[in-house]
């Protein structure tokens, strides 16, 4: 497979939640820079950099991270069918012709394995969360 084949299905499936991404952390990142941690960091002189990346985004991040994780469902199910229209042969591929000729014990798997990356997705999420929000912690 050549990368450059890659071009298209990758704009076709990223392009919607890359576009709602950067809105959410945009809006997100514009209500953090007015809060009053942030003032108070700026006055205290610290530099720019160090205010916008280590205090406001660190805080504007929780929803964004949200967001990407509730995408996940759509992203995979996208996956599916650009690798049909694409002709890729993936999981998605191999899911759906399992469906058609009625070969259950793959479709099992198949559904098991999405089943699994949901759960370890879920979990990495969390950790973020506490690696990245300093009022969530993994102790409790």
């Amino acid at each position: 497979m050549v990368p450059k084949n890659l071009i298209l299905p990758a704009i076709a499936l990223g392009i919607r939640p890359i576009a709602i991404i950067v809105q959410l952390t945009r809006s997100t990142m514009l209500e953090v820079m007015s809060q009053d941690y942030v003032r108070t960091a700026t006055a205290k002189g610290l530099s720019r950099f160090t205010v916008v990346f280590k205090h406001a985004l660190r805080n504007a991040l929780n929803p964004v991270i949200t967001t990407i994780s509730g995408w996940l469902a759509a992203i995979l199910a996208g996956a599916y069918f650009v690798e049909i229209i694409f002709d890729y042969k993936g999981l998605g591929y191999v899911t759906i012709n399992a469906l058609n000729t009625l070969d259950f014990p793959v479709a099992m798997g198949a559904v098991l394995f999405t089943a699994v990356l949901f759960v370890v997705v879920n979990i990495l999420v969390d950790i973020l969360y506490g690696m990245l929000d300093p009022r969530v912690s993994l102790k409790d």
